[in-house]
C-alpha cells in the first residue's frame, strides 16, 4: 500500500532536527517518497541538500508568493537552479491575496516568471493560489502554463476551479484539509476529481490531518489523507496511494 506525500517542508525547523526520525515514520506508515518544496532562494540549499542526501526525497525550486523581503527569482535563475537531476519541479508559486494586501502586481509579475522558468526547463509547476482563484487561471491561461502542466497543490477551491486547472493538463492535490469535518465543499471536489488526476500531501509540517489536528505534521501522515478520499469515493485506501503514487511518477518523470 505504497503512498507518496507529494509537497512538504521538512527542513522547517520543526522536522529539519529530525530528519531521520521523519524518514523513519514515513517507512512505518508505508509512505515510500516526499517532495520537499522550495519556498525562497536563500534556504533552497537546504532544500537541495535533503534531496540529495537521501534517494527518496524529491526537491524543487521556487519562491512563495507569501514572501516579500526576499531574493527575487528571475527565469534565468530560475533555469538554474533547477539544473540538478533531484529537481523535478518549478515551484511553490502562485498568487495568495489573503495574507497580504495592497498593490500585488509583484506576486503576479514572480508568478509569470516562474510559468516561464517551467517551460524553458520542461519542469512541472506546483501552484498555490489561495483567495486568487480568478487571477491565477488567468496568468495560467495567458502564459500557457498548460504547455507543462503541474498541481494545484493543497487545493481548497471549487470544482469549478478544479476543472478549469485540469483543463490545462493539471493535477489536483489535497492536504489533511480534506479531513477537517468543516471542509464539506473541498470532501465534495474531492469525491469528484478523476482518479488519474489525483495527488496527496500533508504540507507539512502544517495541516495535521485528523486525528492529529493542531499537532506538527509530518509526511508520514499523509496515508490518512488517503483513508479520508478513499472513505469519501467507497474504495480501498490502497486504490488511493497506488493511483496516486502513480500519477506522481508520471507528472515528475520520477
Amino acid at each position: 500500500m505504497p503512498f507518496i506525500d507529494s509537497h512538504c517542508h521538512i527542513n522547517f525547523k520543526d522536522l529539519a532536527t529530525d530528519i531521520e526520525g521523519v524518514l523513519q515514520r514515513m517507512q512505518q506508515n508505508d509512505v515510500t517518497s516526499a517532495l520537499c518544496v522550495s519556498v525562497n532562494l536563500e534556504d533552497f540549499p537546504e532544500v537541495l541538500a535533503l534531496a540529495i542526501a537521501h534517494p527518496n526525497v524529491y526537491a524543487s525550486v521556487g519562491v512563495h508568493p507569501d514572501y516579500e523581503a526576499v531574493e527575487e527569482p528571475t527565469v534565468e535563475r530560475l533555469v538554474e537552479l533547477a539544473n540538478h537531476p533531484r529537481i523535478i519541479a518549478i515551484g511553490e508559486t502562485g498568487l495568495d491575496y489573503y495574507r497580504l494586501t495592497g498593490d500585488l502586481e509583484w506576486q503576479r509579475a514572480r508568478f509569470r516568471n516562474h510559468i516561464c522558468a517551467a517551460k524553458e526547463c520542461k519542469k512541472p509547476l506546483i501552484i498555490h493560489t489561495r483567495s486568487a482563484s480568478e487571477d491565477t487561471l488567468r496568468i495560467m491561461q495567458e502564459e500557457n502554463a498548460g504547455e507543462i502542466g503541474g498541481v494545484m497543490h493543497c487545493f481548497t477551491e471549487s470544482w469549478e476551479v478544479a476543472k478549469a486547472a485540469m483543463e490545462m493538463g493539471f493535477y489536483i492535490s489535497f492536504s489533511g484539509i480534506v479531513t477537517f469535518k468543516s471542509a464539506l465543499e473541498l470532501k465534495e471536489v474531492a469525491r469528484r476529481v478523476p482518479l488519474e488526476r489525483m495527488l496527496i500531501e500533508t504540507d507539512s509540517p502544517y495541516l495535521a490531518p485528523v486525528p492529529f489536528r493542531g499537532k506538527v505534521n509530518q509526511p508520514a501522515y499523509v496515508k490518512h489523507v488517503a483513508e479520508e478520499i478513499a472513505l469519501l469515493r467507497g474504495v480501498s485506501s490502497a486504490e488511493i496511494g497506488e493511483a496516486t503514487s502513480a500519477n506522481f511518477s508520471r507528472l515528475f518523470s520520477v
